[in-house]
């Protein structure tokens, strides 16, 4: 089933000093797109999908690469972004001052090589005096407050650090939180952290787990998601607890240095860290860092660090900013916290993406005060590194206190007969292949149209504006549907009007009595459905959907690597789908004329090549797409007729350097009068145009008889 395919190196793996300026792109691309997911479940869904430590080592990666390649930063680089965009559900607030983010530091040579970075470009010497603030760096969610005349007028999170969402009327029940202040500049921002301790934690999981509700994974999760509730009742009957420590928009100075102005706002009625500390060498700052370190444990909260910040305000304002950080401000991160317990299973989950994702499952350990039963092992390739067997006593790490992972294995400990690990090649959801592309570390299933992990996903995408574009199917739509079971693949849409009429699902809402029948009007008549209107639009949206362009077709499948310009040029390519079904099917053999045609297609490689012979070699998406062949008709893509231009329905390669028009003006045009550009010579080729410089296609072309072109043939041919 599987094509032949060129060795690759994992680009991931790579040590960016070896890193070429095309593997740097690809990678940098990689980061943004990691960076921006992890950013999306942090801080809008309260749900973390990867630990602190991974994502700083995501973050140090992107920093490294952009150093050594400066010209290849992208617009979307995560060293230019804080956070994530606010949701949706609350109303935006755009923060007079930005709520930036902090470098880290993760030893005491780092810390030291901030302070010299501060005083070179202060110029000061090594005698000058130079004092730091030093206190916890708490794990909560951050919180902007702001004061006018006294009175507490605005609560926003931090969003993207520029805008971040309006949560007042949620703050206003925090009891830490001071809802007037006197001696204050008329307008006053506090900023600072809102948390909630072990024991309020411990707490308040046992009362959701009582009450049968979804428990929350950690404290930051349960501060975050209490502050985003809806119902401000909800988050008053939650234990937050808050920290200032620092301040945006002010009408009048607080003090002249970090230290006082902290200090003003405690006078204010704002709780400030106890463990606070104002440090005038390297020595004390580190000193302080151990000091704080040791009583983590203590806290009865979750910190993650200890944050310096340059205490003369005057010398924070000559520093200034650096991309999304201040040059006056790092975090010195903790050492991730260890443990050592026994594997009990290994699990494979399916993500919504149709990623396999191993996680050990262990027998409970507590690492740093919080009970640890799970940890990824990430893929196949660091089970079979690691050697990981069922029943090995096991070292885990938890990471900036979100997800644990397995450090090592206690060989001297592994029990007799403990046998390897063999990673399944079949999805566990669905059992459809799971394949693993060459370069890539994740293996995937491939039954997109049917596997129960991918559905939803696909579902939302089956539908989006450049699929299906089904108008009243949104996300919240298509879940509740996926969930009650009305909807599992593509083709349920299109029958959901048959199957309203037949009685087989009820759709429409009426309103019953207390004995649940439909209740009548005076009349005696069945009153209508209340959301009759929407129902039927829905019906209408489906049906005015049930013919559609190819290219979208073909997007709409959910195809790995199949966006919608790889959809376009399948589409062109084979002008029906039947015809590119039947080519995915023959080119399932690697020496066959199919595939060789499949990669001769312009922009299309063998890595776009394989994911569509993939889906295609799955049964059961063949299966769900004859189903959907039922319901919806995929138009053929409308061709020039044969004479309508010379070209029509030739195949044409341009090779060589162009010099009467650019090779992307060139294949617009060729493809425009009907013609088919491919990438490759090959038999089926038609016509070269050949440029100076022109090397292997023109030679091929020659060994082949193909007729070559000049640039100026090529235009008298298609008329200028």
């Amino acid at each position: 089933m599987s094509a032949k395919r060129k060795t690759v190196r994992r680009v991931e793996e790579v040590p960016v000093k070896d890193l070429t300026p095309e593997e740097a792109a690809g990678e940098l691309e990689r980061l943004a797109r990691l960076v921006a997911e992890a950013d999306a479940a942090y801080y809008q869904q309260d749900a973390p999908i990867m630990s602190d430590a991974a994502y700083d080592a995501l973050r140090r990666r992107n920093a490294l690469i952009e150093r050594r390649f400066p010209k290849l930063k992208r617009p979307d680089s995560p060293s230019d972004r804080v956070g994530a965009p606010p949701a949706t559900r609350f109303e935006k607030v755009r923060h007079a001052r930005a709520m930036l983010s902090l470098d880290n530091a993760f030893d005491e040579a780092d810390v030291a090589d901030f302070v010299g970075r501060v005083r070179r470009f202060l110029g000061l010497g090594e005698a000058a005096p130079l004092a730091f603030t030093a206190e916890p760096k708490i794990d909560g969610a951050s919180m902007s407050l702001r004061y006018e005349k006294g009175a507490l007028v605005l609560a926003g999170t931090r969003g993207d650090g520029r805008e971040g969402e309006n949560v007042t009327a949620n703050v206003l029940s925090i009891a830490d939180i001071p809802k007037t202040i006197a001696d204050a500049p008329d307008i006053l921002e506090a900023r600072g952290e809102i948390y909630m301790s072990h024991a309020d934690f411990a707490a308040l999981n046992a009362r959701l787990e009582a009450a049968g509700e979804e428990t929350f994974a950690n404290p930051r999760n349960a501060a975050a998601g209490s502050l985003r509730q809806l119902d401000p009742a909800i988050t008053a009957s939650r234990p937050l607890r808050f920290f200032a420590y620092g301040w945006g928009e002010l009408s009048a100075p607080l003090a002249d240095t970090q230290w006082k102005a902290l200090k003003r706002l405690e006078a204010m009625g704002f709780p400030v860290n106890p463990l606070l500390a104002r440090c005038e060498s390297l020595d004390a700052m580190l000193a302080h860092y151990r000091k704080v370190e040791a009583r983590r444990a203590e806290l009865g909260y979750d910190i993650d660090g200890v944050v310096y910040k340059v205490d003369r305000l005057d010398y924070q304002e000559r520093l200034g900013f650096v991309s999304r950080a201040p040059r006056w401000a790092i975090a010195h991160k903790f050492p991730a916290e260890r443990a050592a317990t026994v594997l009990e299973a290994i699990d494979i989950q399916v993500g919504r993406t149709g990623t396999l994702t191993p996680v050990a499952r262990l027998k409970p350990v507590t690492v740093g005060g919080v009970v640890v039963a799970n940890a990824t092992l990430h893929n196949e390739d660091e089970i079979a590194r690691k050697d990981v067997r069922v029943g090995d006593t096991v070292v885990i790490q938890r990471a900036g206190d979100v997800i644990p992972q397995i450090l090592a294995v206690v060989k001297e400990k592994r029990p007799k007969g403990a046998k390897k690990f063999v990673f399944p090649d079949r999805c566990p959801a669905c059992g459809s292949h799971a394949v693993r592309e060459e370069g890539e570390a994740a293996r995937r299933c491939t039954g997109g149209l049917v596997c129960p992990a991918q559905a939803v996903e696909r579902l939302k995408h089956f539908v989006s504006r450049a699929a299906f574009d089904i108008e009243g199917l949104g996300e919240k739509q298509i879940r509740s549907f996926f969930e009650q079971g009305i909807i599992r693949e593509p083709a349920d849409i299109f029958t959901l009007k048959a199957r309203q009429k037949a009685g087989e699902i009820e759709l429409y809402r009426y309103e019953q009595d207390e004995d649940g029948a439909r209740k009548r009007d005076r009349e005696g008549r069945e009153k209508p459905p209340t959301n009759k209107k929407s129902v039927d639009n829905l019906f209408a949206a489906i049906d005015a959907r049930r013919k559609i362009s190819l290219p979208r077709f073909i997007y709409a499948l959910g195809i790995r690597h199949i966006g919608e310009s790889n959809a376009r040029l399948f589409a062109m390519a084979y002008g029906s789908f039947e015809n590119l079904r039947k080519a995915a099917l023959e080119a399932a053999d690697p020496d066959s004329p199919a595939y060789a045609e499949m990669l001769s297609i312009e922009g299309v490689g063998a890595l776009v090549a394989q994911s569509v012979i993939d889906f295609f070699a799955e049964p059961h998406n063949r299966e769900a797409v004859d189903r959907l062949l039922k319901e919806v008709e995929p138009e053929e893509m409308a061709r020039p007729a044969e004479g309508a231009s010379p070209v029509a329905g030739k195949t044409v390669v341009f090779t060589g350097a162009l010099e009467r028009f650019t090779r992307e003006e060139a294949k617009a045009r060729a493809l425009a009068l009907g013609a088919k550009v491919a990438g490759s010579v090959s038999a089926k080729t038609d016509y070269v145009v050949a440029g100076p410089g022109a090397g292997s296609k023109l030679k091929k072309a020659e060994e082949l008889g193909v007729k070559i072109l000049s640039e100026d043939d090529w235009l008298a041919l298609i008329g200028g």
